[in-house]
């Protein structure tokens, strides 16, 4: 048996047809994700497929681009979706995060802690594990650069204070801000957040580097040290 297509569905009913017709915004997740795949099998459409994979995530976009190229292509629920496919919908939601990613960083000064999530956000906000950022900036808040200083595992990452104003001093940073994500989506601070920030923001007062806010990255929001008045 041939698998199943949408070529007898009306035509505004077909995605790519649709995507021309009527545009891009016009398509659901499903229709989009059905175009990267390009046909379903023998029982379902490529359009059934994707709404069984977007139905496994809880029809969230984010929580998809968590899912690996191994689960996807190896799940059985999913009949169709070999190592191939599941590579296209990784690369597309990647692209999509990329892209966020460009816009943020046009940003290039700091004036509230929104332009720190912004910038953050595409790049921690659906990772599975946590990691712990530093940005650096200049005497008139602009960007010097970002810097990664830690990854680790799902409940925590180690930060060494030494290397965060190592960083700083060698690239003649005037402040910093730090940065994590929490993957359990939690975005409350816990003990460990609280602690670090203060160790890390005497430490600038002591070198002349301030810390001007911690921004607590998840996949729903964020959390701002300074906006709390905690910092």
């Amino acid at each position: 048996m041939e698998n199943v297509t949408i070529k007898s569905w009306a035509e505004d009913d077909r995605p790519r047809e649709k995507l021309l017709k009527k545009g891009k915004s016009a398509l659901s997740d499903a229709e989009l994700i059905a175009i990267i795949i390009g046909s379903g099998n023998t029982e379902e459409t490529a359009v059934d497929v994707a709404k069984k994979i977007l139905k496994s995530v809880g029809d969230n976009l984010t929580e998809l681009a968590k899912v690996s190229v191994l689960d996807l292509s190896t799940n059985k629920n999913f009949k169709g979706i070999g190592e191939a496919k599941a590579i296209g919908i990784i690369a597309a939601l990647e692209l999509g995060r990329r892209s966020r990613e460009s816009i943020a960083v046009k940003k290039e000064k700091i004036g509230c802690s929104k332009d720190i999530a912004d910038i953050f956000q595409p790049l921690l906000g659906d990772n599975a594990h946590e990691e712990f950022w530093i940005l650096l900036l200049n005497r008139s808040n602009k960007i010097i650069e970002k810097k990664q200083v830690s990854s680790g595992g799902v409940s925590g990452t180690v930060v060494d204070p030494k290397m965060l104003f190592r960083i700083a001093i060698q690239l003649l940073a005037s402040s910093m801000i730090l940065c994590h994500n929490h993957p359990s989506g939690n975005i409350k601070p816990s003990e460990a957040d609280i602690k670090l920030t203060k160790q890390i923001k005497e430490a600038g007062k002591f070198l002349e580097i301030p810390v001007l806010d911690h921004i607590i990255i998840t996949d729903g929001g964020y959390f701002s040290f300074a906006d709390e008045g905690m910092m």
